[in-house]
């Protein structure tokens, strides 16, 4: 025998703990707090990282730009600097692809290389520092009245000067090459372990087109020898001099490997 329902047994149904919701209150009982599921959360953490790590990018590159508030005239320097900078490496390639084609095509080809042997050993020299040179280039001053010049700070006008296609370098009688080191010392600054004194005279052979700008670039040397309270000028020439010389050091150990 089944039960008869509350409606014909005339028993009443029980009466909730609070009182009736309305419509509205149902709706936002449904909607809150909102139901997602595992895929939607996934997508969402995946969007903001995204977003986040676009964010960062966009915040440092605008704070770590170096060229950030440069003027329109330095920026077409910089820019024309890298140009000539792509030219110089061209040039060169195409000097070595001649010199291959003449190696190729002469009808004595013995002569052909001792030749380009003798101009290869001149410019070894020069960039050996045992070879006196002169060209084009610049002359580069630097007065330091108050002191405040240290050895990095002519260290970084050689690196900008040999970035700019500098090829024979001298400050004050003393031949820079790629092994030369400047330090600090009992108040006065050594170049290979010679001492100089201000002011510093830098002769440079090289494009004067390229060498100069190299030092003007916004924060480059020319500004921060200025904010040390020092000065620095360039003059261009047609004809800069490099006859400090290094001596000839054979190796100690290394030979030839060629027969």
């Amino acid at each position: 025998m089944t039960d008869a329902p509350a409606e014909e047994t005339g028993e009443a149904a029980p009466a909730g703990d609070g009182p009736e919701l309305t419509g509205r209150q149902r709706l936002a009982a449904g909607l809150w707090p909102p139901r997602f599921s595992r895929a939607q959360l996934i997508v969402a953490l995946l969007l903001f990282v995204l977003g986040l790590g676009l964010a960062i990018q966009v915040q440092s590159t605008s704070d770590n730009s170096a060229l950030r508030g440069a003027r329109q005239e330095d920026l077409v320097r910089i820019l024309d600097e890298l140009d000539d900078r792509t030219k110089r490496l061209e040039d060169e390639k195409q000097r070595l692809e001649d010199q291959r084609t003449e190696l190729e095509t002469s009808s004595d080809q013995a002569e052909e290389a001792r030749k380009q042997t003798q101009e290869k050993e001149r410019q070894l020299g020069i960039l050996a520092g045992t070879v006196a040179a002169q060209g084009p280039g610049i002359t580069l001053t630097i007065g330091d009245g108050s002191g405040a010049v240290e050895s990095d700070m002519l260290l970084d006008a050689i690196q900008e000067l040999r970035a700019a296609g500098a090829e024979a370098i001298q400050v004050n009688g003393v031949r820079v090459v790629a092994d030369s080191y400047f330090s600090d010392g009992g108040g006065s600054i050594e170049v290979d372990g010679k001492k100089i004194d201000a002011p510093y005279r830098f002769k440079v052979i090289g494009k004067p087109q390229d060498l100069e700008p190299a030092l003007n670039i916004p924060g480059g040397v020319v500004q921060t020898l200025e904010k040390e309270q020092a000065t620095a000028t360039v003059a261009r020439s047609e004809k800069i001099v490099v006859d400090a010389l290094r001596p000839v050091e054979r190796p100690d150990y290394a030979r030839s490997s060629s027969r």
